[in-house]
């Protein structure tokens, strides 16, 4: 499809210029519902982790702290393997019947688990609970897919893809933090909640009570304005949203000073509406045609029409080319290599010296550890999550605009090695110089995984041969990830605790390194294809072809 320019010829060439320089607004209100939607999650997710370890000794099933941990990663561990087996399937059903059925099927799911987990009185039910919530959730990947159909125009990218990054440690600092305060509350609380009340017969319920009521308001906020953005499925009628409408009408007629300051602005607001709402953002335009817009003299968006006469998606063959299989082994990389710096710090952390110290043959044998306590690791996690924010929202969109996702991704992934090789040798520096080296290492590994976690979303999404194929990629790369997540933990747990027998504390560590190596090497490969997202299906063959050719 071509756009007619026929009609530039009445504009004037100052109209012409201004115009042909403009870009689509970037769609606040959808992404900002998207994220009150995804907040709740994380919330759900992290809240478990203050007080996992007590309730599985509160399970009575054994008197071993070592054997107890192990229960605990088992719970922890439930909801990724469960999630990676169902990732592919919401993935697809998503390209099928939309994104909005599946990410409000994926808080019911959320909602359902949290209440069943703190009901959970044994092991079996709470590992019922959290897998159940896996199975029944496959939001990362539809959500990756929401993203890049909201956001079609490659300057707002950046901006775009740290949104729901900057949700989620907005969600992993709020969500401990209510599992800490609210769990066991009539031992915390005796005064409210006192002793004989379902709060002593149940003492993890209240946080997850908590959780369950937060996913459902994310779920209300969802049903009543959250918009599809599946290009074939985005015309059919919301009864959700149309209610949505109602209400906020409703709303705005009870306030009579808005409502006078509306009408007065009322034509000037309609005459800048056509010039600064492109059709790429309507999601709810009903009418595929579109020549009723102004022309801007920017790129056509999609013809609706075209691709709603499409029954099925493309066949596998067309959708999985060589790029898209490269990013999702590289996301699945980095998930596996990411994951275990994050369960290894907080051990790092805890492991205490030995007594008496083993002799140190530098440069790769060495045991010692820093001996911290529970509130000194909750502090260093806490500036983590502070800091992950503050990097999510400055840095990443700053050096994303000067070097672009492609040099971005490699330039982390080449660099990670020597975070990898340097984090196990902080245990050997002075003590005055130890806390200094502990917020080091924090720094830089917050400052790596929310550079790279967008950057690799950028270049998956680009390199997508149509938009309509973007559920079921984002769905096996979601999965890839959660398989890499729970077998990263338990296999680098494994080899800490190996190296501490053996006398190579940092083992563990190098060996991820040695996995970010792969994930170095892979990057090299990684294309970023140029041009829009909206090729329609009939052009997806010549997009393939000319992606893998220049990998």
């Amino acid at each position: 499809m071509r756009k007619d320019y026929s009609r530039m010829g009445a504009e004037t060439p100052s109209k012409q210029t201004s115009t042909s320089k403009k870009i689509p607004p970037f769609p606040k209100r959808q992404m900002l519902i998207l994220a009150l939607c995804r907040i709740c999650e994380p919330i759900a997710f992290m809240s478990i982790f203050p007080y996992i370890y007590f309730m599985i000794e509160d399970f009575h099933i054994t008197d071993d702290p070592n054997k107890i941990s192990v229960y605990a990663g088992m719970v922890t561990s439930a909801f990724t393997l469960a999630e990676f087996s169902t990732g592919l399937m919401w993935g697809r059903l998503s390209d099928k019947i939309g994104r909005k059925p599946i990410l409000l099927m994926g808080l019911t799911g959320t909602a359902i688990s949290s209440l069943i987990f703190g009901f959970a009185q044994s092991l079996p039910v709470a590992l019922f609970a959290r897998a159940m919530g896996g199975l029944l959730n496959g939001n990362i990947g539809v959500l990756q897919t929401t993203v890049a159909e909201l956001v079609q125009v490659k300057e707002h990218q950046p901006r775009a893809y740290t949104i729901m990054p900057l949700v989620w440690c907005l969600g992993s600092i709020i969500g401990p933090i209510i599992g800490g305060a609210l769990a066991r509350p009539c031992v915390s609380y005796p005064n409210i909640f006192p002793s004989g009340t379902i709060w002593e017969s149940y003492p993890y319920l209240l946080p997850n009570l908590f959780s369950a009521v937060a996913v459902l308001c994310g779920l209300v906020v969802g049903i009543l304005f959250l918009e599809e953005t599946h290009a074939g499925k985005k015309s059919r009628r919301d009864a959700g949203v149309e209610l949505g409408k109602r209400i906020t009408q409703r709303l705005s007629e009870m306030m009579p000073c808005e409502r006078t300051s509306r009408k007065a602005e009322k034509q000037p607001l309609l005459e800048d509406f056509d010039d600064e709402l492109l059709p790429e953002y309507r999601s709810t335009e009903n009418s595929p045609k579109l020549s009723s817009a102004p022309d801007t003299g920017l790129p056509e968006p999609l013809d609706l029409e075209c691709q709603q006469n499409i029954p099925e998606p493309a066949k596998a063959q067309k959708i999985f080319t060589k790029p898209v299989i490269l990013n999702i082994v590289s996301y699945g990389i980095l998930a596996f290599h990411t994951m275990t710096f994050d369960q290894l710090f907080p051990v790092f952390l805890s492991t205490a010296p030995p007594n008496p110290q083993p002799k140190i043959e530098l440069p790769f044998k060495f045991v010692s550890g820093f001996g911290l306590d529970i509130k000194e690791i909750g502090v260093i996690l806490a500036v983590q999550g502070v800091y992950s924010i503050l990097a999510n929202t400055f840095l990443f969109p700053f050096v994303c605009r000067k070097l672009g996702a492609l040099n971005l991704f490699r330039t982390i992934a080449i660099s990670y090695f020597l975070l990898y090789l340097i984090t196990p040798y902080v245990v050997l520096l002075p003590q005055e110089l130890r806390t200094i080296g502990i917020y080091a290492m924090i720094v830089w590994k917050c400052t790596f995984s929310t550079m790279a976690y967008p950057s690799n979303a950028i270049l998956l999404t680009n390199s997508a041969p149509t938009l309509l194929s973007l559920g079921t990629i984002n769905g096996i790369a979601a999965s890839t990830a959660s398989l890499c997540r729970a077998f990263g933990p338990t296999i680098s747990g494994f080899l800490y605790s190996l190296g501490l027998q053996s006398g190579y504390s940092g083992l563990a560590w190098w060996v991820s390194g040695l996995v970010s190596i792969a994930g170095a090497v892979l990057s090299l490969h990684l294309t970023e294809p140029r041009g829009r997202l909206d090729v329609v299906p009939e052009e997806a063959d010549n997009v393939d072809e000319s992606t893998v050719g220049s990998s």
